[in-house]
């Protein structure tokens, strides 16, 4: 299939139109998704295809327009919700624990609730604490939802895509950081399965994971770690929620050594999870203790030393490979 290089934002925007022509029971909704064209533009030209009531602007009330589309999903509907930042989405987390994602059990299978909910996920340069939380861990820990959290262009259309025709409820998680990135696409129609990691590079003396903008501080570490000698594999989770953590495993055989890179802050990440998972059904196969790289367990601040001390980067996931190299267990 012919590609061709479109930005992170425009392979979001071509999912959500070619889903929207196919089916005209999706609709998307948020703060200036309509007139403005999106915050970050994502929604460009969607308001003039598909009209205002299929691209709807709403008020500056996370927990009203979130209600208003968790009933929509109920009757029949399959909306797409845009936050302005996952931070904003802690005021309708009722409306998503205790609603969307409960929905299904509490009706005996006879109500479900497919809707997307998406927008961007943690830090983004200085945006202060208030809107630089990752929250993959917050919503993974919550059953009868699905987690994603993409790194690229190519697997934010085809994961998005399958999102919206998912009947479950998705927390479907970008970076403001990436909007901008280019990546190959492909021309024609495609779906990437939710619940499937993808490697992006093949190696053979320590597996490193991650998922969303932290895939470039693990695809940065391998090729620094390339230049001594060190064959790292690298793995690209796509989906937090379910897991695929035998594609983890399977590579943990090979290689021996796991060090998983995000950012999460550390207690109860998911980092934990693929600890204990990886550590119970693959101990045998370890040469070391698996190792990981989180945030800071604080909240982020705003001076540009801070936050750089607060992410994970490059250098220190190196050193931190190169510890577990020869480490044993």
């Amino acid at each position: 299939m012919a590609t061709r290089q479109i930005a992170f934002r425009e392979a979001l925007r071509e999912a959500m139109q070619e889903e929207m022509r196919r089916d005209e029971r999706v609709f998307l909704m948020g703060e200036e998704v309509a007139e403005y064209n999106g915050a970050y533009k994502v929604s460009q030209g969607m308001l003039d295809e598909f009209g205002p009531k299929r691209v709807i602007d709403t008020p500056i009330a996370e927990l009203g327009f979130t209600a208003v589309a968790v009933g929509a999903a109920q009757n029949g509907l399959r909306p797409i919700v845009e936050f302005m930042t996952w931070n904003f989405a802690v005021l309708p987390l009722d409306q998503i624990l205790n609603t969307a994602s409960k929905m299904l059990a509490m009706s005996g299978g006879q109500v479900g609730c497919p809707i997307v909910f998406r927008g961007p996920n943690g830090s983004a340069g200085q945006l202060g604490a208030q809107h630089s939380t990752a929250f993959e861990s917050l919503y993974a820990n919550i059953p009868g939802l699905k987690v994603i959290s993409v790194s690229n262009p190519y697997d934010a259309k085809g994961l998005l895509k399958s999102a919206i025709r998912d009947d479950d409820p998705v927390i479907f998680m970008e970076s403001e950081v990436m909007y901008g990135e280019k990546g190959e696409v492909p021309e024609g129609e495609y779906l990437i399965p939710i619940g499937k990691a993808d490697i992006k590079r093949p190696g053979r003396d320590v597996t490193i994971v991650s998922f969303n903008k932290m895939m470039k501080v693990a695809l940065g570490a391998a090729q620094e770690l390339e230049k001594e000698g060190i064959s790292a594999e690298v793995i690209d989770l796509r989906t937090i929620r379910p897991l695929d953590w035998m594609t983890i495993l399977e590579s943990v055989k090979k290689t021996n050594r796991l060090v998983i890179v995000e950012e999460q802050w550390p207690f109860a990440s998911v980092s934990s999870e693929i600890t204990y998972r990886i550590q119970k059904e693959g101990f045998d196969f370890l040469d070391a203790p698996i190792r990981r790289i989180t945030s800071a367990d604080a909240p982020m601040h705003y001076a540009p030393n801070l936050v750089a001390g607060y992410l994970p980067d490059v250098p220190r996931t190196v050193r931190l490979v190169k510890e577990v190299m020869y480490m044993k267990k």
